[in-house]
């Protein structure tokens, strides 16, 4: 992304500063950078569980990987593509463990809910960059939304926290995971009131929002994994 965008990045206010956009980092370096890391994931890969299904997980999610940095150039919502995505980390450690995609909604519930706050958070990121994006002439879903970008982020993530509770219902998770969940939902919940409040605010601000979503997925991530502790 940041290869096939440098060009791009040197006039959006947020990204002047990337390594390749800057000229810190060299092309050639970063080629190399690229290489070592796609040779890292590889020998992950090869090492997991049910191998075969996990690299042809692997596999398939090289296309949207590869689609994102050309589709904000002609698709109005690329960070549905960037969303899709992100949907691959659901895909390829359940396969590793369970050795399918079948049998189990809990799975697809899960994809769902990380889809649809991918999809959320990073429009409210590209919120930031919109003055420059139309300037420059690249998509988002924050300017094609317009003024229904706040509504569709809330309930982006309101249907998130709704397919996360029908799947750890099914997955019969700890009683106490409920506490995790009910914070997590009122924290997500607090985010778009704070989105909707605040009108025309410095491009900081939005950062600062995409970096509490971290916050509340680590906590859902950590509530699920003690949550599930036990259970058979």
């Amino acid at each position: 992304n940041d290869l096939w965008d440098r060009s791009i990045d040197r006039q959006v206010q947020r990204t002047r500063q990337r390594p390749l956009a800057s000229g810190a980092l060299g092309v050639p370096v970063a080629v190399v950078l690229l290489l070592v890391l796609l040779t890292l994931s590889l020998a992950v890969a090869l090492t997991l569980p049910h191998r075969t299904l996990c690299l042809s997980l692997a596999a398939l999610a090289l296309a949207p990987i590869l689609l994102y940095p050309g589709a904000k150039r002609v698709f109005p919502y690329p960070q549905l593509v960037l969303a899709c995505t992100w949907g691959f980390a659901v895909l390829i450690p359940w396969a590793a463990v369970q050795g399918t995609l079948t049998g189990h909604p809990a799975l697809w519930l899960t994809w769902l809910a990380t889809v649809l706050w991918s999809f959320g958070f990073d429009t409210v990121y590209a919120m930031a960059d919109r003055v420059d994006d139309r300037r420059i002439g690249i998509h988002s879903s924050a300017r094609s939304l317009g003024s229904r970008v706040v509504p569709v982020v809330g309930c982006c993530y309101g249907l998130t926290m709704g397919c996360l509770a029908l799947a750890a219902a099914l997955a019969g998770v700890q009683p106490w995971w409920w506490l995790v969940w009910l914070v997590a939902a009122w924290g997500m919940g607090r985010e778009v009131v704070v989105l909707w409040r605040r009108r025309d605010p410095p491009a900081r601000f939005y950062g600062l929002r995409f970096a509490a979503q971290v916050k509340l997925g680590s906590l859902l991530l950590l509530g699920l994994m003690v949550g599930r502790a036990g259970v058979a």
